[in-house]
């Protein structure tokens, strides 16, 4: 097998694509379920099932595409001569044949990607082992970038009317109009599927309660930058210089997010906060109540909201006996800015995720006495290069549109096997420290089933570090470590320990995380919609995919986007052309309403 060249692997591949193309053509179950290999899954993004959705064993994948194909009308299956040529490649422990190719479908232009197995030790029979399909447009409604650039003059003949800058002052006030879709945070997740919709030619209106576009970044605290590198992080159409650093800062980024926002011409609005929303069945449109920036409430009817909050924001502040006698100051985390005021002071840190790390040693470095307190077990993966190996098909050469294919097309049982291995392999490499912070006392974890902090952010949004600095300071007790049982209780001038210590305190910052999802929808839209929809982000037993993350949900026209800048990117796609085929008539609005 690894001696096959690039026409022998084309050859093999065009013949499975061409029996494939013909067995869903013919609604033939037993062939196409000979074309999967047993332990197989399909993944699609749209293109047969308008939803975004898993399907695992040969015997289900058959009977769902016998389902699908019908309707969808898939044909043309050719290898995509545009894209990265097949190629063999190790994935989840498996040697494969891996290949973008291209089809149609009924309602428009599609790709996908294909892994291929030999059956037999003679090479001569080939299986899907995976398949991901996913809609890339959908016919007469293409993107706007696609397409011509418009003209940009004024064709008033006296050159007295509006101009771009008053048409766009215009567009932005919504004064006699109001948004198909109002997008809830002005985040990465907010600009993309904004950007995304905007090019769909969907009215769209970005909605956020910081003062400044990109204040979500900057009034974080002063010494923190991403923790994964610039190639992975672009935002949708605009990838960021290449003059910039591998780890953006806070502020840089908080830059990009104004100008980003500009030059993509976004409706954006500052200081203006979503209240309440009620859905009007009739209609198929909410009555949104926001607070605007002059402090009025003013009424939107969207059809569409989406909540681009993030996995959570608002703060979480646990219910820790006696921390209220604390008489210094206390805040969360979200509001700490520099250890610039508490220089040769004493100061504790609750909570040993990044947040709690990063504050930790910002305080150290500015001369304050630091005790952290450890709540939960926590992994410790060392930024480089531990923390960059999952982004490793990153580095393999494609370009990023191939490579955010590649991403999405791993199913999350195989991602589950490729984070045991990194995993494993990160613990190699991190031996020493996770040793010299396991004498110290730190309490260590590797996620459920040793899957690594990936699966530990997909599953609970946090519960780990990525090492620069403070997991050192700790293991030499630069930084003092204490485990949350260990305390007696908090008294006026700080804690005391079980054995009787007493540490003393000028500062608390409680790095205790954000309240889920939940908490943020019962609160705008009410225990009935919250009940309706269940659960955000996560996953249930025996599924393979995020819990209402970038497809419809059971209450109509509520949607949601969230994640990582690679996430919010790649997934912004699925979900603008849902909306866009929601507006178009061409699927119905809820997820429980059959297509």
């Amino acid at each position: 097998m690894l001696n096959l060249n690039t026409e022998e692997l084309e050859d093999i591949i065009t013949k499975w694509l061409t029996n494939f193309e013909q067995a869903i053509f013919d609604k033939n179950y037993p062939t196409l379920k000979l074309l999967f290999n047993t332990d197989s899954y399909w993944r699609d993004l749209l293109a047969f099932t308008w939803h975004v959705t898993t399907e695992s064993g040969a015997d289900k994948i058959a009977k769902s595409l016998v389902e699908y194909s019908p309707d969808i009308k898939a044909s043309k299956f050719v290898i995509d001569k545009n894209r990265t040529p097949p190629r063999i490649v190790t994935r989840a422990e498996k040697s494969v044949i891996e290949t973008i190719f291209c089809f149609k479908t009924f309602h428009g232009k599609a790709n996908g990607i294909v892994r291929l197995i030999f059956e037999d030790k003679n090479f001569n029979q080939v299986k899907a082992w995976t398949l991901l399909t996913a809609l890339e447009e959908i016919n007469g409604f293409e993107e706007a970038i696609d397409k011509a650039r418009p003209s940009g003059k004024n064709y008033s003949y006296n050159f007295d009317g509006p101009n771009w800058l008053e048409q766009r002052q215009t567009k932005i006030a919504y004064i006699d109009r109001d948004p198909a879709v109002l997008v809830v945070g002005g985040g990465q997740a907010g600009l993309s599927i904004a950007a995304r919709l905007t090019q769909l030619n969907v009215d769209t209106l970005i909605i956020d309660r910081e003062e400044n576009i990109g204040d979500n970044w900057r009034k974080r605290y002063h010494s923190l930058t991403l923790h994964n590198q610039v190639h992975v992080n672009h935002l949708p159409y605009m990838p960021f210089p290449p003059n910039w650093p591998t780890y953006i800062p806070k502020d840089k980024l908080a830059g990009w997010f104004e100008s980003y926002s500009e030059i993509m011409e976004l409706n954006f609005w500052t200081n203006t906060e979503l209240l309440s929303a009620n859905y009007d069945g009739t209609n198929k449109k909410w009555r949104a109540k926001l607070k605007i920036a002059n402090g009025n409430t003013q009424i939107m009817n969207p059809n569409h909201i989406i909540m681009a909050t993030g996995v959570s924001g608002i703060p979480n502040f646990p219910n820790i006996p006696s921390l209220e006698n604390f008489s210094g100051t206390t805040l969360h985390s979200s509001k700490y800015k520099s250890g610039d005021a508490w220089a040769g002071k004493k100061a504790i840190v609750i909570g040993t995720g990044n947040s709690g790390h990063d504050i930790a040693q910002d305080l150290y470095s500015h001369s304050a006495r630091v005790t952290i307190i450890q709540r939960s077990p926590t992994m410790i993966v060392s930024v480089e290069p531990s923390a960059q190996l999952p982004y490793a098909v990153y580095d393999e050469g494609p370009n990023l549109d191939d490579c955010d294919l590649i991403s999405a097309s791993m199913p999350l049982p195989l991602s589950k096997i490729i984070h045991q291995t990194i995993t494993a392999k990160s613990k190699e490499t991190d031996k020493t420290l996770l040793n010299k912070l396991d004498k110290v006392g730190f309490k260590l974890d590797f996620g459920r089933e040793d899957t690594g902090w990936q699966f530990k952010y997909l599953e609970r949004g946090g519960g780990y570090y990525f090492n620069v600095g403070c997991s050192d300071l700790i293991a030499n007790r630069q930084i003092e470590l204490l485990q949350l049982e260990s305390i007696n209780q908090f008294i006026p001038e700080g804690l005391i320990k079980n054995n009787k210590q007493v540490i003393k305190a000028d500062l608390i910052v409680l790095a205790t995380g954000f309240k889920g999802q939940d908490y943020i929808i019962r609160k705008i839209f009410g225990d009935s919609v919250n009940d309706l929809i269940g659960p955000i982000w996560g996953f249930d037993p025996g599924k393979y995919e995020l819990r209402n993350m970038w497809t419809r949900t059971a209450q109509p026209g509520l949607w949601f986007i969230a994640g990582s800048f690679a996430q919010c990117r790649i997934y912004s796609k699925y979900l603008g052309l849902q909306i866009k085929a929601c507006e178009e008539g061409i699927i119905p609005l809820s997820r429980d309403t059959n297509n």
